[in-house]
């Protein structure tokens, strides 16, 4: 295992581009915040009426879809997990969604709301991780789970 990346100051959502795969609109983290010595991450997401899904979840009473949700947590666990690793997307490494274990929302989402989410590490078998993940907005909870992460190979386009 490489040495982790230690972060200097907050991931900028441009520095999350090297971090993260996904792109708008499926990009659900703005930045991240911190990462501490236990390994325990800090990101946001700013829901705005703009995005995608609101046209038809609801379009008279928008509210975040839960499964976007699920994947904001899924994004910043996989961000935690080339962080703990020492590994950038750069390094040909990707962690991709594999599953999620004891799901409860709690609070709706909505337009004008800011995610505050938190991952970290529980345990790992070969290249499958295990994150425990929080959703809040404020100091509610509006969302918590377990999220599984597969490491894979990926192609690197020169």
């Amino acid at each position: 295992m490489n040495q982790p990346i230690i972060l200097e100051k907050p991931l900028t959502s441009e520095e999350l581009l090297h971090f993260l795969p996904q792109r708008f609109p499926m990009l659900m983290v703005d930045r991240v915040l911190s990462v501490d010595a236990d390994g325990v991450i800090v990101g946001i997401k700013n829901v705005t009426i703009n995005e995608p899904f609101f046209q038809g979840h609801f379009p008279d009473k928008p509210i975040m879809p839960g499964v976007m949700i699920l994947e904001a947590m899924a994004q910043i666990s996989g961000v935690l997990g080339l962080l703990l690793h020492g590994r950038r997307p750069e390094d040909g490494k990707m962690f991709l969604f594999a599953g999620v274990d004891k799901v409860r929302f709690k609070r709706r989402v909505i337009p004008g709301d800011t995610l505050t989410l938190t991952s970290s590490l529980i345990t790992s078998k070969k290249n499958i991780y295990k994150f425990a993940c929080q959703a809040k907005v404020g100091d509610e909870l509006a969302a918590s789970a377990e999220i599984l992460i597969a490491e894979q190979q990926m192609e690197i386009v020169q």
